[in-house]
């Protein structure tokens, strides 16, 4: 094994509002090496995305907090340099969740192989992997689109939004996104073909927001919360579903705005019969052999289209999660780290 360095990015400090550079340090250490049972992964890529901004904090959650001085965590595409475990060997491309760092070891577990000749490895973070499979699960089991029925997603243009509207397209419902920018809207509207498109960050939002949705909305596949979910809250049909996959537009925030909207919110949801589910991609693990068959032939027959947003260099990792946050991203969020 050559003599490399080992580059890490560990958690410095725990962010109050929006995350700076001084919470993360970069570390440098020596490469480990794999014991009995275990190989050693060089990761090729990283995947940035924005659940990460909560497991920075302390505060309970789904999913334990990562500790000051730990390793960033987050899922990757690694090669096998060395193994001492039966089942891999040397030169696998697997999928795995080794952080934000250049080399880790792994038991194995958790590890799936991927086959770089069926689909480009970064897919198996994007479309293919996490993201893809959170808009598959969201939109088909809360979700339920039928013909016809109108469905608007946040964040249209990013790794889960703009799988979700496709989907919903293929299902026969009518897709609308909202995203921030010109640019954005266009790709969406234009490339990936949803049907309507609505410029979140327009004076006019709501009322732009309701030209598009004349018979209201069916589905809303939450992403952002924050003005987007005040924009399309009073248009919500009667028995409308509502998954909630993120609330990125408030992940930032600290202490709240003061207003109690509970009961407005409560009583809406009553009196209009809404299903309202917040829910985590790893409760429909169950779906995952179907959601890969079908996204596989959705991806070759060119109903399902994907765009991947790549900067070079896993020291700029943290401004690029910042932007994140903030919106600067243009499609799936990843790292080349070698």
């Amino acid at each position: 094994m050559p003599d490399i360095t080992n580059l890490s990015i560990v958690l410095a400090a725990r962010p109050e509002g929006r995350p700076k550079a001084s919470d993360f340090r970069i570390e440098q250490s020596v490469i480990p090496q794999p014991a009995d049972g275990e190989l050693l992964l060089q990761v090729l890529y990283l995947s940035l995305d924005p659940y990460m901004r909560g497991r920075m904090n302390a505060a309970k959650s789904y999913a334990k907090p990562v500790e000051l001085g730990q390793v960033m965590e987050g899922g990757t595409v690694a090669r096998v340099v060395s193994s001492r475990h039966p089942d891999f060997e040397e030169g696998d491309i697997v999928l795995s969740h080794s952080g934000w760092q250049s080399f880790a070891v792994s038991d194995g577990a958790g590890l799936r192989k991927l086959d770089p000749s069926a689909a480009p490895i970064t897919t198996a973070l994007g479309i293919l992997g996490m993201p893809g499979f959170t808009a598959y699960a969201g939109l088909l089991t809360i979700g339920r689109p039928k013909p016809g029925e109108t469905v608007v997603v946040a964040a249209a243009s990013g790794a889960v939004g703009s799988a979700v509207g496709q989907i919903a397209r293929i299902k026969g419902a009518r897709a609308v996104g909202i995203a921030g920018g010109p640019e954005k809207c266009r790709f969406v509207k234009e490339e990936l073909g949803f049907d309507a498109m609505v410029d979140h960050r327009a004076t006019d939002f709501p009322e732009q927001l309701r030209a598009v949705c004349p018979d209201g909305i069916d589905v809303y596949f939450e992403n952002v919360g924050g003005h987007v979910w005040d924009a399309v809250f009073p248009l919500l049909n009667e028995f409308a579903r509502i998954p909630v996959c993120g609330l990125i537009a408030q992940y930032n925030a600290v202490g709240h705005d003061g207003a109690d909207r509970f009961p407005t919110f409560m009583r809406e949801v009553l009196s209009r019969s809404l299903t309202i589910r917040g829910f985590i991609q790893r409760e429909f693990v169950e779906q995952r052999p179907a959601f890969y068959r079908e996204m596989a032939d959705w991806l070759a027959f060119g109903k399902i289209l994907y765009r991947e947003d790549i900067v070079d260099g896993l020291a700029n990792a943290p401004d690029a999660f910042i932007g994140l946050l903030e919106g600067r991203n243009f499609g799936k969020l990843i790292v080349r780290v070698s």
